[in-house]
């Protein structure tokens, strides 16, 4: 480190405010909001939960009710399946 950069306060080891070695990360998203965390503390938590109820069975790729194949939801209600290459209408984020 350069003797201009550690003059500055927060930037060298001497300083006890710095954290050297540990980057600083603004965009992560924590284990307990998951997919809802870029919506930070907005909407309020009931909602949140609903979303990422709904958006964790929204992505996982569903079983064809035709050939047991991968299907994977390409627009609401509107689903492809992958193996015998059938589009298909069901409910709108997850197959029953």
């Amino acid at each position: 480190m350069s003797a201009s950069l550690a003059r500055l306060t927060g930037l060298g080891p001497v300083d006890p405010g710095s954290n050297p070695g540990i980057p600083i990360y603004t965009n992560m998203r924590s284990k307990k909001t998951k997919s809802t965390g870029r919506y930070g503390a907005r909407y309020g938590k009931k909602v949140r939960t609903k979303i990422v109820n709904i958006e964790s069975k929204q992505k996982i790729k569903q079983k064809c009710p035709f050939c047991q194949g991968t299907a994977k939801r390409t627009s609401k209600g509107i689903w492809h399946c992958k193996k015998c290459n059938k589009k298909f209408a069901s409910d709108t984020y997850y197959l029953t």
